[in-house]
């Protein structure tokens, strides 16, 4: 039977970002740990309304649970509310107020995983700030979140501030880009075991709790399916419309009319500005003329004309696509084709979004 003070010992591992990146013992959040049989329960305490990352250290600190007691142990974590000194000062309340100066909010989304959507988002990001515009980017996909890897932005680490008495988080920038995720706040290869409510409830914070500033763009890069992280996103956030992305091949784009139907079911209504066909074709780097449909032709553009939407750009599969997001620098930097393809894709969706508000 694992002791109380070994689960001490594997809670030193959840570290506070905003902290001094401290863990949670050492800052004298662990009130009390329970042990029963199968069930271990830890009580974290927190100030009242005083942590922007309260949602992550609950999520990690069961997270870390699991993954040395394995996942029969019935893991539970609960939140106690401390007294605080500064009894004058709100805390922050979930609202859309950081949005408020963000003119877009569009959903990078698609119907299952493997399609490249986070590249995408990534490469969209940095080449509608290369066109000038400001731009932020969420990384939605708490499961499996890449921006930092893909951004090279990996071990930074967020820091918050007060403003108006209200905590947020400061977003990192890079490459002209604001980008928040998930991912900056686990330890590295740490896998984020959440359930649908306690996932859907990180994002909002992740999203709500940033003070992103001025933006012509925010982008978000949602998770593969349509559950209820995509709800919450759109009821939540507000999301203004979405962009969806497929490959040529068949079973990708059965999918992708799923997340169509999401978004245009009566309960959601949000546009879908166009489709982008992401591996349309092969091209080696040593032949750049040639392509070579491995994954079949044209399919995106038959999907884009079935859905009634346009087809906003074809991305050809090139190996410094993938070179580029394991370095850290997004294709979309570039002069090649690949990286113009991604440019002309960002003008693609800005004006689909304005001829979409001009037809409204």
């Amino acid at each position: 039977m694992t002791t109380k003070e070994e689960i001490r010992e594997y809670l030193r591992e959840v570290h506070h970002p905003a902290k001094d990146d401290r863990d949670i013992v050492e800052l004298g959040m662990v009130q009390d740990i329970e042990t029963e049989g199968d069930t271990v329960c830890v009580t974290l305490g927190f100030p009242k309304g005083r942590d922007p990352l309260k949602k992550y250290i609950l999520g990690a600190t069961r997270a870390t649970l699991i993954r040395h007691m394995g996942a029969k142990v019935n893991a539970e974590v609960r939140e106690v509310e401390l007294p605080s000194q500064e009894t004058e000062k709100k805390g922050t309340e979930l609202t859309k107020e950081t949005l408020l100066s963000v003119k877009h909010i569009i959903g990078v989304a698609s119907g299952k995983g493997g399609v490249g959507k986070s590249t995408v988002a990534v490469n969209l990001a940095v080449a509608l700030a290369r066109l000038g515009y400001r731009v932020g980017l969420a990384d939605a996909d708490v499961y499996g979140p890449s921006i930092p890897l893909m951004t090279g932005t990996e071990g930074a680490r967020p820091e918050a501030e007060e403003i108006n008495g209200k905590d947020y988080i400061i977003p990192i920038e890079k490459y002209g880009v604001k980008w928040i995720s998930i991912g900056y706040f686990a330890e590295k290869g740490q896998a984020l075991v959440w359930r649908g409510p306690m996932a859907s409830n990180a994002l909002k914070q992740l999203v709500l709790q940033v003070n992103w500033g001025p933006l012509d763009y925010l982008l978000i890069d949602m998770p593969p399916g349509t559950g209820d992280i995509h709800i919450s996103l759109v009821q939540d956030i507000g999301i203004e419309g979405a962009v969806l992305v497929t490959t040529p091949q068949d079973v990708a784009l059965a999918d992708v009319e799923k997340g169509a139907n999401m978004f245009r079911n009566e309960n959601i209504a949000k546009p879908i500005f166009g489709l982008v066909e992401n591996m349309a074709w092969f091209t080696p780097e040593e032949h750049p003329d040639e392509k070579y449909y491995i994954f079949g032709r044209d399919g995106g553009l038959r999907m884009a004309s079935g859905l009634g939407i346009p087809l906003l750009g074809r991305i050809p599969l090139v190996q410094s696509i993938r070179e580029n997001g394991d370095e850290g620098t997004p294709a979309a930097l570039s002069s090649r084709p690949d990286g113009v393809a991604f440019v002309e894709l960002a003008s693609s969706l800005v004006s689909a979004i304005e001829s979409w508000q001009t037809n409204v």
